[in-house]
């Protein structure tokens, strides 16, 4: 006669264990703020044209580094994936841009005869769909009085690079993290290097086009690369000592650099690429030393919280858009002189900028609420008109009531 073998009581009773769920990221707010910064800087400096303003804080190399380590993060997915999305939430912003803009280039004229060379002006407007390289656009146009300058469409075109660079980062990440992964050290050090090398001529590149685009990318490499071994925990293997004693020493050689090779006033760092790559570099490592890692904001922060979120929302937009805002706002501005009361009496605040600056931002925030939608759609997230994470708060806020009333 069998008997059916029992197990244990002890294990019969045993639970099976379960996988815990996995927790959506948390958002670090220590570079929400790097970002909400970099982005305010970048809107002041393009009005004011301070030349100290980049050294005071270098926003080019922090928003390169910020999205180094978010896309070194996003890495731990499948690459093709990884790089398909982040060219999904890049290209609609851009391409609304370019519906806008284009079509008000093609209607005050712009065409291929104008540029002397049909063929390549049909090339270089697929720019506006792929960015491989910088998307082209009109030097000059009839402009609408009192509203635009003639100058409008070369100034809607200018904070471009920033997308042509951003691009290519995109598609060699996966590369350069497998590259951080053999050698860290001389992965990070090799785009200041070889802007050192187009500087002095060492390189020398076949076209205008090329060059200014292998230029960008090397001057804010290292940034970007930076970015990346924060996420993998490269610099956290460095003894604390080192980066507040080495940082400093670099970022003195890029600004004696700079100093000494026309760093003065109507040429800023932008003129100066192997200056601007040390200075960024080491202001850049020092800040992601010093990361805190705040998943909630610090007291003293919290008022902020709301701007900071919408700023980070809508981040791309707002950086495409505000170079036209700002020859908006001071076109409008300029009309004020037409008052003769306001000219003979306030003429001290019709030459001011900061009065320029309030409308620039009044004017963003209507490219926010216009044009922000894209980034929503382009994220497969549902439009929102002002995402400042009110909605996100009063949640909150009912769930702690729900909590306590129970």
């Amino acid at each position: 006669m069998s008997t059916t073998p029992t197990l244990p009581s002890d294990t019969q009773d045993e639970p099976v264990p379960v996988e815990p769920p996995r927790r959506a990221p948390v958002r670090d707010r220590y570079f929400d703020l790097l970002r909400a910064i970099a982005l305010f800087r970048v809107v002041f400096y393009h009005l004011m044209g301070w030349a100290w303003l980049p050294v005071v804080f270098p926003s080019m190399g922090v928003m390169f580094a910020l999205a180094g380590n978010l896309m070194a993060r996003s890495l731990k997915r499948p690459a093709v994936q990884v790089v398909r999305g982040r060219l999904r939430r890049l290209l609609p912003p851009l391409w609304l841009l370019g519906a806008v803009g284009v079509t008000g280039m093609l209607l005050q004229g712009w065409g291929p005869d104008s540029e002397g060379h049909p063929g390549w002006w049909w090339l270089h407007l697929t720019f506006w769909i792929l960015p491989l390289s910088e998307p082209q656009a009109a030097e000059t146009l009839p402009g609408v009085h009192g509203f635009l300058g003639e100058d409008w469409a070369a100034q809607l075109a200018v904070p471009l690079w920033y997308v042509r660079a951003y691009l290519w980062y995109v598609l060699l990440s996966p590369f350069l993290l497998k590259a951080l992964r053999a050698l860290p050290w001389p992965t990070i050090l090799a785009p200041i290097a070889l802007t050192g090398a187009l500087t002095w001529g060492w390189i020398d590149l076949p076209s205008t086009r090329i060059d200014s685009a292998v230029a960008d990318f090397a001057t804010f490499g290292a940034c970007w690369l930076l970015g990346m071994a924060h996420q993998e925990g490269i610099l956290k293997r460095l003894p604390r000592y080192v980066v507040p004693s080495v940082a400093p020493a670099v970022a003195a050689v890029g600004l004696w650099y700079a100093l000494t090779h026309g760093f003065r006033p109507g040429h800023d760092l932008d003129d100066i690429p192997f200056g601007q790559a040390l200075w960024s570099f080491a202001t850049v490592l020092l800040l992601l030393h010093l990361s805190p890692t705040w998943t909630e904001w610090p007291r003293r922060l919290r008022r902020w919280d709301r701007l900071i979120t919408l700023l980070n929302s809508r981040a791309v937009t707002i950086y495409l858009w505000h170079n036209v805002c700002i020859v908006v706002a001071a076109m409008l501005w300029d009309r004020l002189w037409g008052f003769e009361v306001l000219e003979l009496h306030f003429s001290w605040l019709l030459v001011s900028s900061w009065p320029v600056l309030v409308l620039v931002w009044i004017l963003v925030a209507g490219c926010v609420v216009c044009f922000g939608w894209a980034e929503d759609l382009a994220a497969r997230r549902r439009p929102r008109l002002w995402p400042d994470g009110a909605q996100r708060q009063r949640g909150r806020g009912r769930v702690r009531a729900g909590v306590h009333r129970a």
